[in-house]
């Protein structure tokens, strides 16, 4: 009976969020990507390759760049390199874009290689986690890095994002930083380091950047971009969904909820055997402490509709989850229970004397939007700076084609849930087939055959729930 009980009250207060949130995604419509007025600079644009130098942009007539992206892999202009996407992006929207790649971290010489970006510097480790391209699982060198010219591996430092972002400010003291990509996205709150078995705070706070863009970044780069060359600074910009920044204060005009509403943080009991008859036959073993046992999570009663959206969640401190693993795991979760832009909450975490600040993710681009993305007029090669080298990356992918993005699997081996999202974006299969005939047509070896259509996990091509209002609700 108890049982029963229980599973009646999540019913019953499932419905009650469902409700509550239905009237909030009703209103919050995302503004189209394609939807901004461009930028002056359009007139100039698009450019045969993104600038590497500043040859390359005197050749284009350009005295300077509006946005410099400095990232850890060689420079492809093809839509499976999260540089080449953004860039080609920021070129569509009107702004000047020149790439950074694999700069000598040694020195600032390479930093300042384009000079000094009118409006930011944007810094991705690259298509993979520094560490991860670094280090094997026994935290053994790598020889090699299918992202560099020739596979050569050791082209980029540990912890790129931190590094790059540290010789970008000592080169550039007063202009912008925001980081992105899978190096950044997954470290935006309180973080285990594997490397270190230690851990570390936001990357926001060690890599002294202005904003930290989690997700894919087309919604909120493109408005940070327009807002910024608006006159608006980021320190102003703590509303945009898939940004994370550094506060110094709460504004006061919202309200506080402890996570611990949420999730109740404790002991775990031990599994109970499936096959078990009855409580002696069980093979779980008894909690030591029955009032820390972790909780079914609660959905939402502590504020009304009204308030809720003015309201945000404090996770434990860097300093608690540091020392405690149980509270580390409890922010873990609870980063993963607000994930779903239906219905999540800005979280906020205390680091030092400061707070960080984590909006809710960015709202899924819909078809028209992903189609447009993945027609920019990419060259579909290397940069012809790189001549002859093979880069491993490239060549793998040189042929193939990405249709969707995101993935509802929710693994606990992976980072593509927690980077993209569980909602499935979709490209229309027009825009698909336009893709293929311009590989056809354009790429150099191209023998007749695509190798891959997909994207990052398994095919979810158009897999989604039935009803967006469920969807907008589901925890």
């Amino acid at each position: 009976m108890e049982i029963l009980f229980n599973i009646l009250v999540i019913i019953k207060n499932r419905r009650q969020y469902t409700s509550l949130v239905m009237s909030k995604t009703e209103q919050n419509k995302a503004k189209s990507i394609l939807s901004y007025r461009k930028f002056w600079a359009h007139r100039l644009t698009p450019a045969p390759f993104l600038p590497m130098s500043l040859e390359e942009m005197d050749l284009l007539g350009w005295d300077s760049c509006d946005i410099i992206i400095v990232t850890g892999d060689a420079y492809v202009d093809h839509a499976s390199f999260g540089m080449a996407i953004v860039g080609r992006f920021l070129e569509s929207q009107g702004f000047r874009v020149g790439i950074i790649a694999q700069p000598d971290w040694s020195k600032v010489d390479d930093f300042k290689k384009l000079g000094r970006p009118n409006l930011f510097f944007g810094v991705t480790g690259g298509n993979m986690d520094s560490m991860v391209n670094r280090y094997t699982a026994d935290r053994k060198r790598r020889s090699d890095d299918a992202y560099t010219p020739g596979g050569v591996g050791g082209r980029r430092p540990d912890r790129s994002v931190i590094v790059y972002s540290n010789r970008l400010r000592e080169s550039f003291k007063q202009v912008p930083i925001i980081i992105g990509g899978i190096e950044a996205s997954l470290r935006r709150i309180a973080h285990f380091d594997y490397w270190s078995e230690k851990v570390r705070k936001s990357i926001l706070f060690d890599s002294k950047a202005d904003m930290l863009v989690f997700g894919n970044a087309e919604r909120q780069i493109a408005e940070i971009a327009h807002r910024m060359a608006a006159g608006e600074s980021l320190k102003e910009m703590m509303d945009i969904r898939g940004t994370a920044i550094k506060l110094n204060r709460i504004p006061t005009d919202w309200t506080e909820v402890d996570s611990t509403h949420i999730d109740k943080p404790g002991r775990l009991n031990a599994p109970e055997n499936p096959y078990s008859m009855g409580p002696e036959a069980s093979g779980a073993a008894p909690s030591e402490n029955a009032d820390e046992n972790v909780q079914v999570v609660r959905f939402i009663r502590d504020l009304p509709s009204k308030d809720r959206d003015r309201s945000y969640i404090r996770l434990p401190s860097f300093d608690t989850v540091q020392k405690d693993p149980v509270f580390y795991a409890h922010a873990s979760r609870i980063l993963h229970v607000e994930s779903n832009p239906g219905n999540a909450r800005p979280l906020v975490q205390r680091h030092g004397d400061s707070d960080l600040w984590v909006n809710p993710p960015p709202y899924p681009l819909e078809t028209k939007e992903l189609d447009a993305v993945y027609e920019l007029p990419y060259a579909r090669m290397p940069h012809p700076e790189y001549g002859d080298q093979k880069i491993p990356a490239y060549e793998m992918i040189r042929f193939s084609v990405s249709i969707q993005r995101g993935c509802f699997g929710g693994c606990t081996f992976c980072s593509i849930t927690e980077h993209e999202g569980r909602i499935i974006q979709n490209r229309s299969e027009a825009s698909i087939i336009r893709e293929v005939e311009e590989i056809r047509d354009n790429v150099p070896g191209f023998t007749g055959v695509i190798s891959d259509l997909g994207g990052p996990t398994a095919n979810m091509y158009r897999l989604a729930c039935k009803s967006k209002t469920i969807e907008s609700a589901c925890r």
